[in-house]
């Protein structure tokens, strides 16, 4: 089953092979997760995704006095000139000027925006759990991960699940050599290479650069490993009890490079439960399960 040749079989094949952390040589193999076999719905992922990068939106607003703080005054019909309000006075080139309307220099914009404006987006529990099946689904796909953009002709396997060592690395030497060594380093230096200047006024804003996302590290137990891979370029890293939408479907793109340990793969059945077991963590959910289109009338007609 390894192989760049045989990995872009679908992801329904039962074993998947565990690569040490040493030398990155497959020691065992562990059963493929129920929640890749989620039907992937891209629709789904992008509403999701679309609605939960509003919750991290600030409330922003001109001022309330903007364009306003002037004394201006109509002049009326009957002197050939638009109704607008004008600046009082004379002796200057601002007297007689139009004021306060969007169409004038100097005056307020058209709908001032106000701080409460419905900024979030309440996001039915539901529809997360199953956008982050779905995303988890699309992961273990190297047709979808390739399409990403993701550098991955030469790593073993996807999804690549590393042995429990992979949590006790302290080190980011010691990251980058593992990555090196499971030929994932590529992708980084993908993201590395991409850093660019952002268009657009984002860059007086303190967002002045924008980058390609790397892998994503999904580890069980924290012993260092956030330290360890934090500073590599393009490269997060999440809690399997913690997976988020956001780290697995940037940009609502479905196709993340996920880089598993060992123990977060196994914890999978657990958290996500299977289509015969509720989770253990989840109240409530399980797996949704893919249905057949069964009008074959509509199928000939079609």
């Amino acid at each position: 089953m390894r192989g760049v040749a045989v990995s872009t079989m679908a992801a329904a094949r039962p074993q998947v092979y565990i690569y040490s952390n040493d030398d990155s040589k497959p020691t065992s193999q562990i059963s493929l997760p129920a929640v890749f076999k989620t039907p992937i719905r891209s629709d789904l992922v992008n509403f999701v995704h679309t609605n939960m990068a509003k919750n991290h939106r600030q409330p922003y607003a001109v001022s309330k006095k903007a364009g306003h703080q002037t004394s201006a005054e109509s002049w009326g019909t009957g002197r050939a000139v638009a109704r607008i309000p004008r600046v009082r006075g004379g002796g200057t080139h601002r007297s007689g000027q139009g004021a306060f309307g969007n169409m004038c220099r100097g005056g307020r914009m058209f709908a001032p925006t106000k701080t409460w404006r419905r900024w979030h987006r309440k996001i039915n529990i539901k529809q997360r759990r199953f956008a982050v099946a779905s995303a988890l689904a699309a992961s273990s796909l190297p047709a979808l991960v390739m399409a990403h953009g993701h550098r991955i002709e030469k790593i073993p396997e996807v999804p690549l699940v590393v042995s429990n060592g992979i949590e006790n690395i302290d080190k980011t030497k010691q990251a980058v050599k593992l990555l090196e060594q499971l030929n994932a380093a590529a992708d980084v230096e993908r993201s590395k290479a991409s850093r660019k200047v952002r268009a657009g006024k984002g860059k007086m804003r303190n967002r002045r650069h924008v980058q390609r996302k790397g892998p994503l590290v999904i580890y069980n137990e924290d012993n260092g490993i956030r330290k360890a891979f934090r500073n590599i370029p393009g490269v997060d890293t999440c809690s399997v009890e913690r997976l988020n939408l956001l780290q697995l479907a940037p940009g609502g793109h479905l196709g993340r490079f996920c880089i598993w340990s060992e123990a977060a793969f196994q914890k999978l059945d657990d958290v996500f439960g299977t289509t015969k077991k509720k989770s253990q963590q989840k109240k409530d959910f399980m797996l949704p399960r893919s249905k057949l289109f069964t009008d074959i009338q509509r199928i000939i007609n079609s």
